[in-house]
């Protein structure tokens, strides 16, 4: 099935479909170059790669050749979930990978029963090595397993770490770059478990090993501690040899100047020091028999020290390629024998290529270098074997005599007026298929010789150090004959790599370099153009071409674009290929443009693919559409189908439980009529079973009506009749309640409100029933004071100092002679009471000093303070007049604390005014209330009469 342009396989695993990928082609182009419009154009070529590269899209195909894309930095596609995405897929099914094509490679080699082979070309510092290194991991991580597997695995992955420290240099172009041509079979049983086998095809200088020596932390293995060391040692010795100098004497005689050095290359070599020195300043020649001794010149003993350092690191290069086949072929004997294994070769080599173009014959390059007699390996060797003197300028003659009227030869001589500028006279040019070349000659036939003496093979046979030993064999000091030259050599390894090769089954990998300075997210376009060009993609792509651009499986393709076509949507029923020729004619395919086989269709045209695909883009919202449709349509239906089931199971469910509960409160009623009838039976006697449900019954009913008409206020007197088995706990019930709501209200009550409760009280104690003025001057709040601030003049309350006002009220002052009305503020502190006129204090009033206070019992507001009169200093009692007399007299009581000492007088007050005399006050009931002075000089006070009702 397909999800959002995915494809999911019944194991639950998602693939990217490469249709899929065409609807965003402008935007990461496409993923099969062979499906370019476009496609002889080399600008659409580049661009298709730039947009891919842009989007870290790094693989592309050209039909079954991947072509990669270094991005010089670490990207998230080769993980292990990666690994099984790809592992047993088909190649078109999903986007482009290196793992695509291992993966490819491995199932062709296991149902064909067919050597393969996987050749991964490109320039340096394109990623060969890295691509060969994820083909391995991929192996490794997916092949089938047996009990070595893990261990042969891990030795697979780190084989190459070993490979690229002895065989791999930073160059200007590459930091990892290889130093040698790297041939690897990866040889699988009958179950398809593989092993490995290497081959290296040469070695260059300036190998990473060097660094690994000097600064690396190199392992130590108790089984292999030995053999380390000694491959350290040479190593080492490799080093010493290239430090060593000569110095020429007068008559021409060469001689070491460095002994310090070759005692220390004696010692890492293991052979005689003597014999050592001997052999790089001296050449042994036999002649009929004889053998002579003859020195070599200054040149030629530094010529022989180099061409021994190079034997030597090029010899223990092969013994390590050889160490680590021994470990990684577990079945060498089956592999050698040809039997019950597949192989699987992996070669990562500079410039390969395999097939013939049309548009360049590359063999006549190949003929020009090798053809016997007349080539240019040919030649080189000829002219190194010439006896007489022999120079590299001689080598350049001998090609431009034998190789002059060749097309793609040119020399300085041969060149016409505008290439001799660019040429100097050493050098020679080839027009190679990947461009012009141009090689100086200096230096060609030093180095094709071997330089390697005799008694210099005997001294290194000679040595203690086993690696040496059998590097240098003794048969080949022994043998006569006259060693290959270097280009030979290198021949024979390239025509036993074609034969290799030419026994398996290719696949190819492309690996390109985006750009020279190993920059991620760079493209340089000449630089790409150049490679495209010389790795012959272009013609690769043409070639494809030729036929068909887009094949398919008839059921793929069917369902994919079934939609488009009204009678094969949803689903065909019939023949795969009529419903694909139901389809094809219903989008208008015209003859030329598809073709039907026997299981896939084929279609020529990429544009033919693309309005197929565009097609199905705009199809897309109305599927989408119906599957919504239909989705919903289906989710409701079954939501209802849920809902209905549930509302059935719920209904037997609930109408079970009714049943069940109705019979038991049956049961439960009947017991319970029977129980409460016995119990009134005997409900007289004394406690016993019979009467003791009844009794329970009565007692909960009681507790439970209780519950419900309890009072609300500790003034509610009220309380339910018990029965008379409940009197006595009904008492202790209602004292319990009554303390619960008085501690409930007291909990409640806040400072403030208790403090009106306490004045409250007070003023009860005193006034209630006493003063006629006493329901309303109660009922209405007592105030912390009837003054304001503003209203208590500055200059007072300096005057009173540390002691606050705690309460201030306006007050009529009696003349105690006359009774003249003065108005005045009373101020009451903590410890006295003063009376102010305006800014100035009148009278002060200690409560110590305060004998009592005298109020009348009706409505007036009439209040007398009586003040000691011991001596004649005192002015006498203080006859006062308030509004607020209940709460005035209440906070004075309080604050003096004089609440015993206030008298209410129903009929007269008698007071002193002076010196002993007395005055009185006289009260009489009126319509209003007034205050003067009466006929008997008494002070006469008309209270009116204040309805209680």
């Amino acid at each position: 099935m397909r999800y959002q342009g995915r494809e999911v396989d019944i194991e639950g695993r998602v693939r990217l479909v490469m249709e899929s990928a065409l609807t965003a082609r402008d935007r990461v182009g496409v993923q099969d170059f062979v499906l370019l419009e476009n496609y002889n154009s080399e600008a659409a070529f580049i661009e298709n790669l730039r947009r891919r590269f842009g989007e870290n899209l790094i693989y592309t195909y050209i039909g079954s050749v991947l072509v990669s894309v270094n991005p010089y930095k670490e990207l998230e596609i080769y993980s292990k979930q990666q690994m099984e995405r790809y592992r047993g897929v088909s190649f078109y099914e999903i986007s482009p990978h290196i793992y695509a094509l291992s993966d490819n490679t491995y199932r062709a080699m296991r149902t064909e029963r067919k050597d393969q082979c996987i050749l991964i070309s490109g320039e340096s510092g394109a990623g060969k090595t890295e691509a060969s290194k994820k083909i391995l991991l991929y192996y490794a991580v997916t092949c089938p397993t047996n009990d070595q597997m893990p261990a042969l695995g891990e030795r697979l992955l780190q084989s190459n770490p070993v490979l690229e420290a002895f065989g791999n240099a930073k160059t200007f172009r590459n930091d990892n770059s290889s130093r040698f041509g790297k041939y690897m079979d990866v040889q699988f049983d009958f179950r398809g478990a593989p092993d490995d086998l290497l081959t290296t095809l040469g070695l260059e200088r300036n190998p990473q090993s060097y660094q690994y020596l000097v600064k690396g932390n190199c392992p130590r293995l108790s089984s292999v501690k030995e053999e380390v060391q000694k491959l350290l040692n040479i190593i080492a010795s490799v080093l010493h040899l290239g430090n060593t100098q000569f110095g020429e004497g007068e008559e021409g005689e060469t001689y070491i100047t460095t002994e310090t050095k070759i005692t220390n290359l004696t010692k890492l070599l293991g052979v005689d020091g003597s014999a050592l020195g001997e052999a790089l300043t001296h050449k042994k020649l036999t002649a009929k028999g004889e053998e002579m001794i003859t020195p070599l010149s200054f040149e030629q003993a530094v010529s022989a020290r180099d061409a021994l350092a190079k034997a030597v690191y090029g010899r223990t290069f092969t013994w390590l390629v050889e160490k680590i086949n021994q470990s990684l072929a577990l079945k060498e004997e089956i592999y050698h024998s040809g039997k019950g294994c597949s192989v699987i070769g992996l070669l990562d080599i500079y410039g390969f290529e395999w097939e013939t173009v049309q548009y360049f014959d590359n063999k006549i390059i190949c003929d020009l270098i090798e053809e016997k007699h007349k080539g240019i390996i040919s030649i080189l060797d000829e002219e190194c074997l010439r006896p007489g003197e022999t120079c590299d300028v001689s080598f350049l003659e001998k090609m431009e005599d034998t190789l002059g009227g060749h097309p793609h030869f040119v020399t300085h001589k041969l060149a016409n007026g505008k290439t001799r500028r660019v040429m100097s006279r050493e050098e020679f040019r080839l027009l190679h298929y990947a461009g012009e070349v141009n090689y100086n000659v200096n230096g060609f036939l030093d180095k094709n010789n071997d330089l390697l003496n005799r008694n210099l093979k005997e001294v290194m046979c000679q040595s203690d150090n086993q690696i040496l030993s059998h590097c240098f064999r003794k048969e080949e000091a022994i043998d006569q004959k006259r060693p290959e030259m270097a280009a030979t050599q290198f021949k024979n390894s390239l025509t036993k790599l074609m034969e290799i090769l030419m026994s398996k089954e290719p696949s190819y990998v492309r690996c390109i370099k985006p750009n020279d300075a190993k920059q991620p997210g760079r493209f340089d376009e000449v630089l790409v153009r150049h490679q495209v060009k010389y790795l012959g993609l272009m013609e690769n792509l043409r070639v494809r071409r030729a036929g068909f651009a887009y094949r398919r499986r008839f059921e793929a393709f069917l369902q994919r674009y079934k939609p488009l076509c009204p009678e094969t949507w949803p689903n065909w029923h019939g023949r795969l290929s009529d419903g694909v020729s139901t389809l094809v004619n219903h989008l208008g395919y015209k003859a030329e443009e598809y073709k039907l086989g026997r299981s896939k269709i084929f279609i020529r045209f990429p544009k033919t693919l693309f309005n197929t695909e565009d097609a199905l883009e705009a199809k897309k919202p109305d599927i989408a559409l119906t599957l919504q449709t239909s989705w919903r349509g289906y989710r409701e239906r079954a939501k209802y189908q849920r809902i209905r089931r549930a509302v059935i199971v719920i209904q037997s469910g609930w109408r079970g439980m009714k049943a069940r509960r109705r019979a038991k409160r049956r049961r439960q009623a009947a017991e319970l009529i029977r129980r409460l009838i016995k119990g009134f039976i005997y409900r007289h006697e004394e406690f016993c079973p019979e009467n003791e449900y009844f009794h329970d019954h009565v007692r909960y009913s009681f507790l439970k009506n209780l519950r419900k008409n309890l009072p609300k206020s500790v003034l509610d007197k009220s309380w339910p009749t018990p029965p008379p088995s409940l009197i006595e706990a009904s008492d202790h019930l209602r004292r319990l309640h009554m303390r619960n709501m008085v501690a409930k209200y007291c909990h409640r009550v806040q400072p403030e409100w208790k403090k009106q409760m306490m004045q409250k009280v007070v003023a009860s104690e005193i006034f209630k029933d006493e003063k006629d003025s006493y329901p309303q001057g109660v009922g209405r709040l007592f105030l912390d004071s009837r003054l304001e601030r503003e209203q208590i003049n500055l200059k007072v309350v300096q005057t009173l100092g540390s002691d606050k006002v705690q309460y201030g009220v306006t007050v009529v002052k009696y003349d105690r002679r006359g009774f003249k009305p003065r108005p005045r503020q009373l101020l009451l502190t903590n410890t006295f009471a003063v009376l102010v006129d305006r800014t100035k204090i009148k009278q002060r009033i200690d409560y110590a000093a305060l004998r009592g206070i005298s109020v009348s019992s009706l409505s007036d507001g009439m209040f007398v303070l009586h003040m000691p009169n011991e001596d004649n200093k005192q002015k006498g009692d203080v006859v006062l007049h308030c509004h607020h007399v209940i709460e005035v007299v209440t906070k004075l009581s309080m604050m003096a604390s004089k609440v015993n000492y206030v008298n209410i007088s129903p009929g007269s007050i008698r007071f002193v005014v002076a010196r002993g005399k007395e005055g009185f006050i006289d009260f009489i009931r009126g319509s209003e209330l007034k205050v003067a002075k009466g006929k008997r000089g008494h002070l006469l006070v008309t209270a009116p009469q204040i309805n209680t009702a």
